[in-house]
């Protein structure tokens, strides 16, 4: 087996572990019921909405510290951040220390680019697109596990909902231990440059590199050339707004469904929530690994551009249906749908965004364009959640904006398509015009 390959297995092998959450597919009914009692309202009004704020304010410190400690001790602070939350889950009681829990929540979240970039670091550039579909079909496969397993247990009433957040949490006990054996990253793109680009840089301009200073202000220096050069790339700028407005409406879709489809089912309903996750992330799997072996031609960026603009209509559609409807199966169905075009199309954003940026500025570019996704979510968040926001919707109201949200999506990228016709008209023109 390549060095590659032996990397791609061990990340997938921690990916896969640190997504078996079975308490997540029903975690809004484990914090509305006993012992805790809280309300829907508060739950999706209160008691959500931190775990965006705690995110998107924690975001920029990770990313920065994730270089200088060089990925693997942020992981760890991202699996111990883990054990933290499900232990206030499984002994914390009132809605304060629920709030509390939302704040480390963001921290996994925030934590999490620790995990992506770490990938990239360590292997080379022209095997990106298929790890990165290996790793996402691995961790889409653990959660289609996490799913099936919840949904069985509450079935056949094996356990109930706190039994649940006792398995997560021996899960993320594991996770921890196995988060100190990945092997260290020695060097990173900013602070911990190696030897041969040190000393590159060193002859253009001459920098005492044993000060802390010095490798701040190189450090920043290098931080500025790779944002300056990869948000001048109209390419790259199509490509992480997509990632951005999809990470936003994604997120804040998967943050608010259980709520939907208990308003939609009603108090007696039975929930196939587990199910429903498991039959998503086994798509969702197996168009990721797909994905890493979409044909390059396939990915001309006129192809790419009708592909995103349709995905986004699609799930505009979906989610639009999934929430007008009264059938709580026809909101599962429209759950799945969008969950697998999401999964197959922010793989092959990424690695074609890891394959468009200059100098290996992964770290940087994906830290950039989630927190851009952050802040509209936060936005959003602010504008149709939040009980002291701008509008307070209903479940409903709410997720009718996401779904115009998609939509909107659909047509901004309908409109990229139509500049690059444009502009590979005008070239054509031009070259014709300079032949004669």
């Amino acid at each position: 087996m390549k060095k590659w390959q032996q990397i791609s297995l061990i990340l997938c092998i921690f990916g896969s572990l640190n997504e078996f959450r079975p308490s997540e597919p029903f975690v809004l009914q484990f914090l509305t019921g006993p012992p805790h009692n809280v309300t829907v309202e508060q739950v999706v009004q209160d008691v959500f909405p931190i775990t965006t704020y705690s995110h998107v304010a924690q975001l920029v410190v990770a990313f920065l510290i994730t270089d200088y400690f060089r990925y693997k001790p942020l992981i760890i602070v991202s699996t111990l951040a883990g054990t933290l939350v499900w232990s206030m889950y499984v002994w914390a009681r009132s809605l304060l220390a629920l709030q509390m829990v939302q704040v480390f929540s963001g921290t996994i979240f925030a934590t999490e680019i620790a995990y992506w970039t770490y990938i990239y670091a360590k292997v080379d550039r022209k095997h990106y697109q298929k790890v990165t579909s290996y790793i996402r079909s691995a961790t889409q496969a653990s959660r289609f596990l996490a799913g099936m397993t919840s949904q069985t247990v509450i079935y056949y009433e094996m356990t109930d909902y706190l039994g649940l957040n006792y398995i997560s949490l021996g899960v993320q006990l594991a996770t921890t231990v196995c988060a100190f054996l990945l092997p260290p990253v020695p060097e990173s793109m900013y602070f911990h440059r190696h030897q041969k680009a040190t000393e590159e840089e060193s002859e253009l301009n001459p920098i005492p590199k044993t000060t802390p200073s010095s490798t701040c202000s190189r450090a920043s220096s290098l931080l500025w050339s790779h944002f300056k050069t990869a948000y001048t790339n109209f390419t790259i700028i199509r490509y992480s707004l997509w990632y951005s407005l999809s990470v936003c409406l994604y997120y804040q879709m998967t943050s608010y469904v259980q709520a939907q489809w208990s308003t939609i089912g009603g108090p007696d309903a039975v929930l196939w929530n587990g199910a429903v996750e498991a039959t998503r992330t086994l798509m969702g799997s197996l168009v990721a690994l797909l994905a890493g072996f979409v044909p390059p031609y396939w990915l001309q960026v006129n192809t790419t551009l009708i592909g995103l603009a349709t995905i986004a209509t699609l799930e505009g559609f979906a989610l639009l249906v999934a929430t007008i409807t009264s059938s709580l199966m026809v909101s599962y169905v429209g759950y799945i749908v969008i969950g697998f075009l999401h999964i197959f199309a922010i793989t092959l954003v990424s690695a074609e965004i890891a394959k468009h940026i200059s100098d290996d500025s992964f770290a940087l570019i994906f830290g950039v364009n989630t927190f851009m996704g952050l802040v509209s979510q936060t936005l959003l968040t602010v504008s149709v959640v939040d009980s002291d926001g701008w509008f307070a919707l209903d479940v409903r109201g709410q997720f009718m904006v996401y779904s115009f949200g998609y939509l909107a999506v659909g047509v901004l990228f309908v409109v990229f398509l139509l500049v690059e016709l444009c502009r590979r008209k005008r070239v054509q023109v031009t070259e014709r015009n300079a032949t004669k």
